[in-house]
């Protein structure tokens, strides 16, 4: 069974875009699953149908803790399901799921796959991504353009349209719960390749994405996120040589941009701060625990 999974923070327009973009195939099981990060967002239960469900969990989690909740949920009624993580500002286009259902059949070895993602202006926005821990660069790179594998191997994939084959994993695959918002797909990604899950994207079938029309609504907020899951993102996956630089390039950059773009400033100081409130945390925590043992 397809279950297809996305998030609500005060997106219940376009929430309902996406399922009605839904192809309708009487022969494949698929089901809806909303996580309602607005819990005073009435408007959204009213999508409450035999193929879509809401589940509250009372607060914003964010995308990623929320992507769990619901991930937990699947998880317990079909340990084998296919899960479609899609972002609300995202939706279907001339797709069939019984393409997706035949390509983890006759790709059983996949255990994450990214799909190809458009914009509305028929633009590629996402074909692949990249990761080169020597310098600390991840980046989007175009893999399927100039080819007709059906998938290519790749270093991680876009959250807003994640596929998970349950049936890989011993367990209920999870995002890092450290990531509010932004780079859980990448960590998602490492942590289960080093794992030897394999990691792809194709273009069989894809989405189509509204770029940031959510994110857009609060830039200040979309800055601090991003800029503090990219630095726990350096610490974990490169060394402290590269942390160190990219740290003082962002603080440097930030300030050039108090007097130019001053929400995208103080958003980006917002980030450094918190990150700097997490590593002294934990430097407490693990000196407390030398002390004591």
């Amino acid at each position: 069974m397809i279950y297809f999974l996305t998030v609500n923070y005060y997106s219940t327009k376009l929430i309902s875009k996406l399922i009605n973009s839904l192809p309708v195939e009487e022969n494949i099981d698929y089901k809806t699953i909303i996580i309602n990060n607005s819990p005073d967002d009435n408007f959204i239960r009213e999508l409450n149908n035999e193929s879509v469900q809401v589940l509250h969990p009372g607060y914003n989690m964010g995308f990623g803790r929320a992507c769990n909740y619901g991930r937990k949920w699947i998880y317990s009624q079909d340990s084998q399901a296919v899960v479609w993580i899609i972002n609300p500002d995202a939706y279907l286009s001339n797709n069939s799921l019984e393409k997706v259902n035949r390509f983890f059949h006759s790709y059983p070895e996949i255990s994450i796959l990214g799909t190809i993602i458009h914009t509305p202006k028929d633009e590629i926005w996402f074909a692949g991504g990249s990761f080169i821990p020597k310098t600390g660069t991840i980046k989007t790179q175009d893999l399927l353009t100039n080819t007709e594998a059906p998938y290519i191997v790749c270093d991680w994939v876009s959250g807003c349209s994640l596929i998970v084959n349950l049936g890989n994993f011993y367990d209920c695959p999870q995002f890092d719960d450290a990531y509010f918002l932004y780079y859980e797909d990448f960590d998602f990604c490492r942590r289960y390749a080093n794992q030897g899950y394999l990691i792809a994207v194709t273009k069989d079938f894809g989405v189509l994405h509204q770029p940031s029309s959510i994110t857009n609504r609060y830039v200040s907020r979309k800055i601090r996120h991003s800029t503090y899951s990219y630095l726990l993102t350096l610490e974990r996956y490169t060394n402290e040589f590269i942390l160190i630089t990219r740290l003082i390039r962002l603080f440097v950059y930030a300030l050039v941009l108090i007097f130019i773009r001053p929400k995208v400033a103080f958003g980006k100081f917002y980030g450094l701060l918190m990150y700097g409130k997490q590593v002294t945390h934990r430097t407490i925590v693990n000196t407390s625990y030398q002390i004591i043992y």
